[in-house]
Order: C-alpha cells, then sequence, then structure tokens
C-alpha cells in the first residue's frame, strides 16, 4: 500500500517525560550550534498527558538541568513534601510507624515535590512546542520501519478506520510513515514496539529478566480537617500476604490525596487479585483516617519496571535507542522513575545531536550514549539501588527491607554485593490446586469498589467497532491451560474488568475479552503465565483519558 511519507530528523514515540524531555533537549542544543532541526514526537493518548499515570512524588534533579528556571515558567510543581510517615501494617487494624532512622534513606523525600505527571507532561509539551517540536497526539506507532540494511528508519502510524472484521469504514485512513534519522522508543513500561526491537537486537542478553509491578491510583478529594498538604505516607506489609509490594498516601494541593498500591507482579497464588488488594488496603485505619467523608474522582493503573540496573537492556541499536521506563530506568529503592526517565532523555538527546553534526558520517549506532550513560549520575544512582528489587524478591517485605535500610543508609548503596534474580515474573504461578483461595469483601461503595465503577472514572472510551488490540497467539490456551491450571488469572490481574470466563451457547467455558474496558495497564502482556497475550495499540487516542494523573 501506497501511504503517506513525512521525513523528519528524529521521531520520538510518547509524549512521556522521557520523550518530551528528548525533544526539549534535542532543539536546545540545535539552537546552540545554529543547527536546523525537525523534530517529532508522536503519542497515542487523546491529548499529551492522557495516558500518564503516576504517584508522584517527584524529584527536580533532571528538570533542574534540562529548564533551571521552571519555576519562572510556571511549571505545575509547587507542593513540597513536609513530611514523611512510613509504617509496617501487621494486619487490619494494627500498625508500626517506623523512625526514619529504620527506613532506605532512598525513601526519604526531603526537597521533593507531589505532581501530577500528567499536568507536568502538559507542561514539558509547551515548552517544546516553543523550541519548535512538532507533536501529533492521537496516533499511536503501530510498528518499526526498517531501511535494507536492517537499521531503523522510523514508525508506521496505525490505520484510522477499520473494522472489527478487518474491512475498511467509511473515513478510513491509512497510517503515516514518519521517517527519520534517529528514533527514540519512549513508550513508558513494556512498550509494544519496545519489547520487539529487544527481541529482533536481542538487547537484553546477559541480564537478569525484567520485574514488574502493577500500580494502582485514585485521587480523592477529602475534608480539609483530615488534609495536611505535603504529608507522604508509605506503607508495606497487610494487606500483601501472598506478595510484596507497598502502598503511597500522598496529601496534594487543593485538599485532593493520592492514594494507591504497588503489587510486584512475580507473586505466586493465581487466585490473588491485585485490584482487590488495593481495595481492601483502603480500610486500614491509616490510610482510612484520610479518606473517610471524601469523595473518589480519579482512578488508573499501570505497570512499572522495576528490575533496575540487573534488568537493564542495551539502550541502543541501529538507528535509534530507548529512554525511560520503557528500557526500565525507574529507581525502585526511590519509588521514583520519573527523574531517572527524565535524565535517559537529556543523555539521548545529546548523543543524537553530536551524531547529526557528523552528517552523512553520522553513525548507525550511538555508542556514544552508552558511554554518556555509565559516566552520568543516573547510572550512579541506578547502581546504588541495583539490590533493592532482588533483596524484596529472595528475603520478602521484612528482612528485604531491613537488607534495604543496611545497604542504602550504612555503605551507601556500595556494600560488594550483587544480588540478582534471574526468575521471570509470569512463571511464578503456582497451580490453582495447591494454592489458598483468597475471599475478598464486597465493596462498601464508601471506600472500597468494584472495577467497571472504577473503569467509568478513568474515562476510558475505545472505537468498539476495531481489531481486538489483545492478541491471543492460541485461541485454546486460555481455557485448555490457563484455566485448566491456573484458574484463568486474567480474570483477576487485570484491573479493569477486561477478561472474563463466561459459557458459550453449549454451556462450555470460554474467554471473553472486554477490550474497551482496557486502560493500557499492559499487565496481561506481562503475567499471563503461558505468555499467551500480546497488547499492541489500538486505534489512536483510545484508551483511558485522566486528566490529572
Amino acid at each position: 500500500m501506497e501511504r503517506e511519507s513525512m521525513e523528519f530528523d528524529v521521531v520520538i514515540v510518547g509524549a512521556g517525560p522521557a520523550g518530551l524531555s528528548t525533544a526539549c533537549r534535542i532543539m536546545q542544543l540545535a539552537q546552540q550550534n545554529e543547527q536546523e532541526l525537525m523534530v517529532c514526537v508522536v503519542e497515542k493518548g487523546s491529548e499529551v498527558g492522557a495516558h500518564i499515570l503516576s504517584g508522584a512524588v517527584f524529584e527536580t534533579r533532571a528538570l533542574d538541568e534540562l529548564f533551571p528556571d521552571w519555576q519562572e515558567r510556571n511549571a505545575p510543581i509547587t507542593t513540597k513534601v513536609t513530611e514523611d510517615h512510613i509504617y509496617l501494617l501487621k494486619d487490619e487494624q494494627n500498625a508500626t510507624r517506623l523512625p526514619n532512622f529504620a527506613t532506605p534513606k532512598t525513601m526519604h523525600n526531603d526537597g521533593n515535590y507531589i505532581v501530577s505527571m500528567g499536568n507536568v507532561c502538559r507542561w514539558l509539551a509547551e515548552q517544546a512546542e516553543q523550541l519548535g517540536v512538532e507533536i501529533f497526539p492521537g496516533f499511536a506507532a503501530a510498528d518499526v520501519l526498517y531501511d535494507d540494511d536492517g537499521r531503523v528508519a522510523g514508525v508506521l502510524t496505525g490505520d484510522m478506520g477499520v473494522g472489527e472484521n478487518g474491512e475498511q469504514k467509511d473515513g478510513y485512513m491509512p497510517g503515516m510513515e514518519l521517517r527519520a534519522k534517529y528514533t527514540v522508543f519512549a513508550e513508558g513500561c513494556r512498550g509494544h514496539l519496545g519489547k520487539q526491537l529487544i527481541r529482533k537486537f536481542k538487547l537484553d542478553e546477559g541480564q537478569s529478566p525484567q520485574h514488574y509491578g502493577i500500580g494502582f491510583k485514585e485521587i480523592w478529594d477529602v475534608p480539609a480537617e483530615q488534609h495536611q498538604e505535603g504529608l507522604v505516607v508509605h506503607t508495606g506489609g497487610w494487606p500483601l500476604s501472598d506478595a510484596t509490594g507497598g502502598s503511597y498516601l500522598y496529601h496534594a494541593e487543593n485538599n485532593q490525596i493520592l492514594v494507591g498500591l504497588i503489587v510486584d507482579l512475580n507473586y505466586s497464588n493465581p487466585h490473588l487479585s491485585p485490584f482487590d488488594e488495593f481495595q481492601r488496603l483502603k480500610h486500614h485505619p491509616v490510610i482510612s483516617q484520610y479518606l473517610k467523608g471524601g469523595k473518589r474522582v480519579s482512578y488508573g493503573a499501570r505497570a512499572i519496571a522495576k528490575g533496575g540496573l540487573n534488568s537493564l537492556p542495551k539502550m541502543i541499536f541501529p538507528g535509534g535507542l530507548m529512554v525511560g521506563c520503557n528500557a526500565g530506568t525507574l529507581n525502585f529503592a526511590k519509588i521514583k522513575g520519573n527523574h531517572t526517565a527524565m535524565k535517559s532523555g537529556l543523555l539521548a538527546a545529546e548523543a543524537i545531536v553530536e551524531a547529526l553534526q557528523q552528517g552523512e558520517s553520522a553513525p548507525a549506532e550511538l555508542t556514544d550514549f552508552t558511554t554518556k550513560f555509565e559516566q552520568s549520575w543516573l547510572y550512579d544512582e541506578l547502581y546504588r539501588a541495583r539490590n533493592f528489587g532482588p533483596a524484596m524478591h529472595k528475603f520478602g517485605s521484612f528482612w528485604g527491607g531491613a537488607y534495604n535500610t543496611l545497604e542504602q543508609n550504612l555503605f551507601n548503596g556500595k556494600m560488594g554485593v550483587n544480588l540478582t534474580d534471574s526468575s521471570k515474573d509470569h512463571e511464578q504461578l503456582r497451580p490453582a490446586s495447591e494454592t489458598t483461595k483468597i475471599d475478598y469483601p464486597k465493596p462498601d461503595g464508601v471506600l472500597s469498589f468494584d472495577k467497571l465503577s472504577s473503569v467509568f472514572l478513568s474515562n476510558t472510551n475505545h472505537e468498539e467497532d476495531q481489531p481486538c488490540h489483545l492478541k491471543l497467539t492460541d485461541n485454546e490456551v486460555p481455557i485448555k491451560v490457563n484455566l485448566a491450571k491456573f484458574d484463568e488469572p486474567a480474570q483477576r490481574y487485570c484491573p479493569a474488568g477486561v477478561y472474563e470466563i463466561v459459557e458459550d451457547d453449549a454451556n462450555q467455558p470460554r474467554l471473553q475479552i472486554n477490550a474497551q474496558n482496557c486502560v493500557h495497564c499492559k499487565t496481561c502482556d506481562i503475567k499471563d503465565p503461558s505468555q499467551n497475550i500480546t497488547w499492541v495499540v489500538p486505534e489512536g487516542a483510545g484508551g483511558p483519558n485522566y486528566p490529572n494523573m
């Protein structure tokens, strides 16, 4: 098919913190060098920020480098952290508040800010456009383009107006070829193109498997007397008896509280429902004291790449590179990935601009990026945090937390021990017959809620008459393997009610996929024990529309 094509110097996939930081720095450097560069950012969300979900306590270190005058530019970063509270929840009623010396210093937040990263990205997009970057929201990068030498040459955006049966509808628009000298993949955690590139170029050879968590977030409007702007609360322990992870509760501005739970996706009990664990959490007195009498106004969920340095793939390949959470630069010891994603983007921009200055002799592979990365504070920070996740996986929340407190507070992350975790998250599930069923309480509609009412608050919408973006390699696996052996855990690990086991006309079970509910968290792509589900982009602008997550 003949497609329209556009040529750029750089194409960036994803308008998140990493992608927008890359774009802004490229244009800053080009102006300094009096270069004229054409940079395009393609974003699958309906607008910049629509698919951004993050806690978020934000460290400004990378932003200080990108825009030292960010305060004068009215960045939406105003709520300073005033206090850190860390609790060990013993059971559904009891908890112990841990003194600061008994917790890893990486979890202390002096000088950080409570923000909406969706709004920070909207602001970054404004800065990028002022610098001359072209941003195309509502266009999903559906495939990678390669030249005759196998070098990445850009991306192909998805076709619009294709029916569920694969036929063209009225108003059909073919995708466009966005060609570039260098392409930057900043799709966020488990990017579907990043996943392909890792496999094609064997970028993860010699590394530990990537590890993931699923992170939930709700925004609540609460009574003023229950609100303490700047307070940060983290918890470990209950309700996660069958998994590791922890919760957060941040007091943002305007009497709003951001509350969530991270559940590591290496859990073994297929009956576990991360969504229901989160709903249960909110009834604990440490959490409920702030939410009672309030109103839930937003909900969302997103996978988190938490393997750190041990799981970081090679980030460069011929014609481009991966940055941010697409590669896995999150520092889980800090529970922060925005500043690290942004720094990876700044380093990418420097390597790209230097290469483009060489003209026809520009290298196919940006080896200078690897040097810059290994000499940066980003690498040093990830190195110091390299043992955090493996310690939690090997020793559990309590002893893993104790190990990390010792290593971070006394040895500054350089104890001289290298812990690794070679297990794959999707391989950890045990047969349903060998595990205990979990009886979750029914939601009360006050503090806890069901999945469908939650998805409603995410403003998720997809064109219903389009090909399903949740692809099964083998249609028989969900029933013959996953249901038979694991009681089909997709019913429970999905935070949006996408997967259901229903009976067909012959009273036989079948898997029903409610793709229109999908909040693009990618958990199914990660946790399916048969690795039978592949998440691909739906039609552009589909998915959640988060206003300020």
